[in-house]
This record gives C-alpha cells, structure tokens and sequence, in this order.
C-alpha cells in the first residue's frame, strides 16, 4: 500500500483557536485518524513562561480526543505536538497539520514524513548527551517510519523538547542530581542544542567521537543543516518529526533544503525555493508561485559574535526584547519578501542548527 503525504496550513485568531482545525474535520476535509504531527506558531514570547504553547497543545487535544475516541493524554501521546512561540513582526499564527494516508495511487516519489518519540527525560539528561543519543535515536525510528533508508532522503527534521523549570530543577537535586544548569531560559538552549546534535548524529552530519556534554551550546562548529528544534515547558519528552522524500510515497508534494549563512541571507531562501520547483526570478514570488507553497520552515538565531557581514547588531544588547524574537522579526521579513507570504513556520533559537548566526530554511510545494 502506498502513502500519501499532506499538510493543512490553518489560520488561527488566537493560540487556542481550533475552530479552523474542526471546521476541516466537519466538512469531510480532513480525517483525525490519519494526523501524525500539528505544527503551529503562537503569539507568545518563545520563553520560559511562555504558556500559549501549552495552551494550544491543551486545546488541540481537547478538541481532537472525542473525534478519536480517546482521552487528551492519549491524542498527546500518539500526536507529536510542535508549538512555537513568538510571531514578532509580520509572522502571522497558524497550524500546520501533518496528515498520512494509505492510497491506491502510484508511488511516484514524494513527500515522506514519520513521527517518534523519546522517553521523558531527567532533568539531569536535558542538555547532556543524554539527550543527544536518545534523539538520534528517534530520528532513525521516524526514518524507519517514513520508509526513508538513508539520510541523503531527509531534508528536515523538526524536533520540539523540553526545558528546566525551577521545579524540576529542585526535582533532581533533591535526588541528589546535578543540572545542565540553573537558568532556566539558558536551558532551552541547551536543550534545543542537544536535540540538534542528536539529529547531526543520525543524519552523520557530525561523527559521535566529536561529541560530549561539553561541546553542547559552545562548540558551534559542530552543527546540522537539517535541524530545527523548539523548546518548551509543556513537554518532558522529544517529539520528533522527519520530512524527507521517498519513491516509495504518492502526491503531490515535494521538499527541499538549504542553509542560511547568516539571517539576510536571501539566496539560500532561494535555493531552497528552486529546489521545491517554484520560480524565483530573482525576486519575491508572484501570486501563483505562492499559492503553490505550501510551508517554510527556518531556524532563526543572532550571531553569537554580534555582527552580520561585518556590521554591529544589538539583539544581544537590549535588556528589553530577548535577542531571539529579534531575530524571529528579521529572519521573518527576509524570507516574507521571498515568498509574499507571512504564514511562516520561523523559530527562534538555532544552536547547532546551521552555522553560527544562520539556520536551515525547508520549503515544501506542490508540484506544477
């Protein structure tokens, strides 16, 4: 039997709105049973409390459980979950709902995507290697799930984990534990680099023998060009989603990958574009070009060395706006000039993932 591949972008007015999700589902256009992952962007801040993660994740849950016959825990459990906070500047809130289905229609190679998930973690492991083992791990099973035998086959991998809270933290010391650390907002960095490591390992982007609980958040040299990880207080586990392409899969959609070098850097947004079949001309993509695009996911991340292209940047500098949702803001607008489009999946915080100060940029169209 063959598979087919489809994602659902839906406009949302706040972060637990799901009437578009249902409206969907009532009309016959999407079927429960056959979501694996939601993907979504809210309007809070990316941070530690930021609780419209949670929320959305709650909401969607709550909305999906009676349609599958199952509880919220148990839609969360089976449903990978990726909420992303922050949608400064232009960045517009949406879903994007992952859906796979067993059809009739020729395998012609196409869009593949597979789901898994980690165990909860410690929170002694978050940020450790731990962490970047059980990932790598994850990976491999979303491959074996996708039917994708080689990481050539892979073009991104969404990851989304877990943070330190100060209760947790408290949790492990008193069972006599050590964290990765005891600030809280540098342990989504920690972790988010530990998923991206974990991805490099499977995919062989970075050979195992470089890797320790050292080089996590301060050897940037080491890093993937296919990871995109999220972290957030709502989750204790790894929920880990591949896309890639495999002749095995039917439809219409295909996916393609490149590498920003830095975050105005246009002609990667580009590539990637070419590379998923849309005419770029050199400029912003017209009307049915867009209409074509499906989703573009990115990483978004200030240089940790505060320039860009040899020019001072001050989004490590202001005490007021955390340097990540600065960076969400200009990484958004380069690549909504690219597409004239601004329901973008763009993520803030890209440790390991690209080089320093750039990030992985996916597109993902349907063919002409």
């Amino acid at each position: 039997m063959t598979r087919r591949a489809a994602l659902h972008l839906i406009p949302t007015a706040h972060p637990g709105d799901v009437s578009g999700l249902e409206a969907l589902i009532d009309q016959g256009r999407l079927s429960p049973p056959e979501i694996v992952a939601i993907l979504g962007k809210t309007e809070g801040n990316g941070c530690v409390n930021d609780f419209t993660r949670a929320f959305a994740v709650a909401e969607l849950g709550t909305a999906l459980a009676p349609r599958l016959g199952l509880s919220r825990a148990g839609v969360l459990a089976q449903v990978a979950m990726v909420m992303s906070g922050g949608t400064e500047g232009g960045l517009s809130p949406h879903l994007l709902v992952l859906t796979v289905e067993n059809t009739q229609e020729p395998a012609t190679g196409a869009l593949a995507i597979g789901t898994a998930f980690t165990e909860a973690f410690h929170p002694e492991e978050i940020g450790r290697m731990a962490q970047v083992e059980a990932t790598a791990r994850a990976v491999r099973e979303a491959m074996r799930q996708a039917g994708l035998s080689s990481p050539g086959q892979v073009h991104f991998v969404q990851v989304k984990c877990p943070l330190l809270t100060t209760a947790r933290i408290g949790e492990a010391v008193s069972r006599g534990k050590a964290v990765a650390t005891a600030d809280t907002y540098e342990s989504m960095g920690l972790s988010r680099g530990a998923s991206a490591l974990g991805v490099a390992l499977a995919l062989e982007e970075v050979p195992r023998a470089a890797l320790s609980d050292g080089v996590i958040g301060h050897d940037l040299s080491l890093w993937s060009g296919r990871a995109s990880a999220s972290a957030g207080v709502e989750l204790e586990r790894n929920e880990v989603i591949v896309f890639g392409t495999s002749p095995e899969w039917a439809g219409d959609l295909c996916i393609a990958h490149a590498v920003m070098r830095d975050a105005i850097d246009l002609p990667a947004v580009q590539k990637a574009l070419r590379g998923a079949g849309l005419s770029t001309d050199g400029g912003q993509l017209g009307p049915e070009e867009a209409g074509r695009l499906v989703a573009l996911l990115v990483k978004a991340e200030p240089s940790s060395h505060g320039t860009i292209r040899g020019r001072r940047h001050i989004m490590w500098d202001d005490s007021d706006i955390n340097a990540t949702r600065h960076a969400r803001a200009l990484v958004g607008g380069v690549v909504a000039a690219a597409v004239g489009r601004t329901d973008l999946f763009v993520s803030g915080g890209a440790e390991h993932q690209g080089p320093d100060g750039g990030g992985p940029v996916a597109v993902i169209a349907r063919r002409q």
